[in-house]
């Protein structure tokens, strides 16, 4: 490469070590040293692993008393994509989204990583401009599009989940992330629309399949997901997440990418991505061990850890996987896994038990 003022010094990875004594400061760097002052480069200097993961692990150590033991543990959930993943990631991210409208509303086309950029900056632009005046932790690859980029075959996936770390204490804020989706719905029009009679309940009614709001303060549940709809293709889903007690249902659907070193590499240069020229990006597997469920993908196997926490679906993804060709990790164990039904006065069953069993016999 020719020399310029500025030297992006480009981090290749092996997976992330899991040893005790590491800290995520010291795991991986990638950094810019630039003599300039360009706008927008400066932010990606002095790039750490932890500014990729430490919001979010850090609530997950505060919530598990964190110790010594926790660290190492928090550690072996990350891993560092290789430059094929990276590169498959990038295609993901590329790729033109469809969001179709209802009536009379025209056909909304954007590409992945500007749906992702136009969103991210109305939830953190200031009140005053319109915005949401929300800091956003990090954004996150989901569901079966990360499961497709970390696959060495191809993993086909339905939707795109997408999920913006932000806080959501008061129903204030709730609001303010519905009203921010709205916003980037209302700048995706095309030109030639009219937009002086389009309010955001029409665009409510137009673009938004569905809205989920969750708010328990006891049971630890804060999130939101706003679904765009796409009636022919796949669709793009929006998660919210302040907490959330159970993120996965097996192994094999536990994993996240983070797409911030990935967002302001785009930011910051231009450049395509090359072998030789690509940023570190960072996975984890909300399941504990990030190699042991990329084994359970690779080899089409079925594991999950506390199935007792799974709320809703888990029977159906099991179901969905037994179709797909997967095969109990540890049949036994999953052979002996039931669902209690809900429970009458004095902690007596009120029904029977539903096992799993008959489903995994078939």
């Amino acid at each position: 490469m020719p020399h310029t003022d500025t030297r992006i010094d480009v981090c290749f990875g092996d997976y992330v070590s899991d040893r005790a004594d590491s800290s995520f400061s010291s795991l991986l760097q990638c950094g810019i040293q630039d003599d300039s002052d360009e706008e927008g480069i400066g932010a990606m200097k002095n790039l750490t692993l932890n500014d990729y993961v430490i919001g979010a692990a850090a609530v997950q150590l505060d919530a598990n008393n964190s110790t010594g033991s926790n660290n190492a543990e928090s550690q072996q959930r990350l891993a560092v994509l290789s430059y094929d993943q990276v590169r498959r990631l990038n295609d993901v991210m590329d790729e033109v989204v469809c969001i179709h409208g209802r009536g009379n509303f025209p056909t909304l086309e954007i590409r992945l990583r500007d749906l992702v950029n136009v969103v991210r900056e109305k939830l953190e632009a200031d009140t005053a401009s319109g915005g949401a005046g929300m800091r956003v932790r990090d954004i996150r690859l989901n569901g079966g599009a990360a499961s497709h980029v970390l696959a060495t075959e191809s993993q086909p996936y339905n939707d795109l989940d997408l999920i913006f770390g932000v806080e959501l204490s008061t129903m204030r804020n709730f609001d303010r992330v519905k009203s921010a989706v709205l916003s980037s719905l209302y700048e995706m029009l095309p030109d030639g629309v009219s937009r002086k009679r389009i309010s955001t309940c029409s665009l409510k009614e137009a673009y938004v399949g569905k809205m989920v709001k969750v708010n328990s303060n006891t049971g630890g549940d804060r999130w939101s997901l706003i679904s765009l709809g796409n009636s022919r293709g796949r669709g793009v889903e929006l998660k919210f997440v302040d907490c959330m007690r159970r993120q996965f249902e097996f192994s094999v659907d536990s994993f996240q990418i983070i797409l911030d070193s990935l967002l302001l590499f785009y930011k910051c240069r231009e450049l395509p991505i090359s072998e030789n020229f690509y940023p570190t990006v960072v996975g984890e597997s909300v399941y504990g061990d990030f190699q042991e469920a990329l084994y359970h993908l690779q080899k089409k196997l079925i594991s999950t850890r506390h199935p007792e926490e799974i709320r809703g679906g888990g029977l159906l993804k099991y179901c969905n996987l037994l179709v797909k060709n997967y095969k109990p990790a540890r049949p036994d164990f999953i052979k002996g896994l039931q669902r209690a039904s809900p429970r009458g006065d004095g902690g007596q069953r009120s029904e029977p038990d539903i096992r799993l069993s008959p489903w995994i016999a078939a």
